[in-house]
């Protein structure tokens, strides 16, 4: 993570949402702080966030999003402490390595309110928001104003058909976007010096072909920074490009050109920001969001095969339909066992061709799934919920139980 303490730079305030990297050749936010309202208002026209709390920046922006008057164009630039940011209608367990996720013990996943696709926030990493009058909303617009400062950095950038930042044929910036009655905004990210590899290996997930969601997947593509095409760009250039292609675009003058810069303090009375901040990170809003989706899998072992068909939907388990047979001659049962082999030993196969005492328990297993929260269920508490069973079939109620809270857990 790149340093968040500035010890060269004046302004506490405002440098612990900058990083050592961009304390060189970066345009002066000081001009900007005497503009600070208490508790900020929604009549200006460009915004510039200091948090780097995204639970923060995406509550602020979803409130100027409410309030700014419907026929006026809005700014806001930030930045994010690290993060993965999924879009409104994703499956966090298709989107998201989650077990990456969680080794890292500091960096969460966040369900925005808008559409798109799944990305990663650090520092490296510029978001910009552009919000306008439904009725003059152009997704191509609002991207040509972010090429156009690209561009006036010395890079030769493209839009591709989904209207994302390109050098050549790798993404350096993604979209997404939000619309209701008078408004809708642009939203996106533009990675000039973040962690690629970091962002790598929490995107990174098993292909989970056979999990079938109503959600929206994300587009996976090759991404590169800005500072691989043009070493010398930093987050203050952008910003500074940024504005003036805005305030060029839409003709602010007087008033409207002046930069309102905002702090969470400044919004401590702001209760439907504060509100915003306690939702987002919630199992309510964070898991219980998800689309319905349906997950069926196979796994082998030394006794024999299994398959779970697992439904969810809002993070619920709606049902499991377990289906676990005997070794079958000719079938691999090690671990590794291909999905081929697993679903040829399992044709035909019903929990009914089990001996009886199995066959019990894994209708038992079905039951306590059903109603608890996917991907919140230890393997303790479901095998201490058993009755007493055949103590020969207790090895394969653990490995299947195992199993079974380790894929969802996944």
């Amino acid at each position: 993570m790149l340093s968040s303490r500035l010890s060269s730079c004046p302004k506490r305030r405002i440098e612990h949402t900058l990083s050592t990297h961009y304390c060189h050749n970066l345009y002066d936010f000081r001009r900007y702080s005497t503009q600070r309202l208490t508790p900020p208002s929604p009549q200006h026209s460009i915004y510039i966030s200091n948090s780097t709390n995204p639970y923060f920046n995406l509550s602020f922006e979803d409130w100027l999003f409410r309030r700014k008057a419907a026929d006026k164009p809005l700014l806001l630039l930030y930045r994010d402490d690290p993060c993965v940011v999924i879009g409104r209608n994703q499956n966090p367990w298709k989107e998201v390595n989650l077990p990456v996720l969680r080794a890292s013990k500091t960096i969460p996943f966040v369900r925005r309110r808008s559409g798109g696709g799944t990305v990663y926030h650090d520092l490296g990493n510029t978001n910009f928001s552009i919000h306008l009058p439904r009725t003059s909303f152009d997704r191509h617009m609002t991207a040509q104003v972010v090429l156009r400062a690209v561009r006036s950095l010395g890079i030769d950038a493209t839009v591709n058909d989904r209207n994302d930042i390109c050098v050549g044929t790798e993404k350096v910036s993604g979209s997404a976007y939000k619309i209701v009655s008078q408004r809708a905004y642009h939203h996106g990210t533009m990675l000039i010096s973040t962690k690629l590899e970091t962002l790598g290996d929490l995107l990174h997930t098993h292909s989970k072909d056979t999990m079938e969601t109503k959600g929206v997947a994300s587009v996976r593509s090759p991404v590169r920074n800005l500072q691989q095409f043009k070493r010398g760009v930093t987050h203050g250039a952008f910003v500074e490009a940024v504005m003036h292609e805005f305030r060029k675009e839409y003709g602010l003058l007087g008033n409207d050109d002046k930069v309102q810069m905002i702090d969470e303090d400044d919004c401590r009375d702001i209760e439907y920001i504060q509100h915003g901040m306690s939702e987002l990170p919630s199992w309510e809003w964070a898991y219980g969001q998800t689309p319905e989706f349906t997950y069926t899998v196979h796994q082998t072992f030394k006794w024999g095969s299994a398959q779970a068909k697992i439904k969810s939907k809002h993070g619920i388990i709606l049902s499991c339909d377990l289906c676990v047979s005997g070794p079958t001659e000719g079938t691999d049962t090690t671990a590794g066992g291909s999905v081929a082999s697993m679903s040829a030993a399992l044709q035909g196969v019903t929990a009914v061709s089990m001996d009886e005492p199995l066959r019990f328990v894994v209708k038992e297993v079905e039951q306590m799934l059903q109603g608890r929260r996917y991907g919140f269920i230890s393997a303790r508490e479901i095998l201490s919920g058993l009755g007493t069973h055949d103590n020969t079939k207790v090895g394969a109620v653990e490995d299947l139980v195992s199993w079974l809270v380790n894929l969802m857990d996944s």
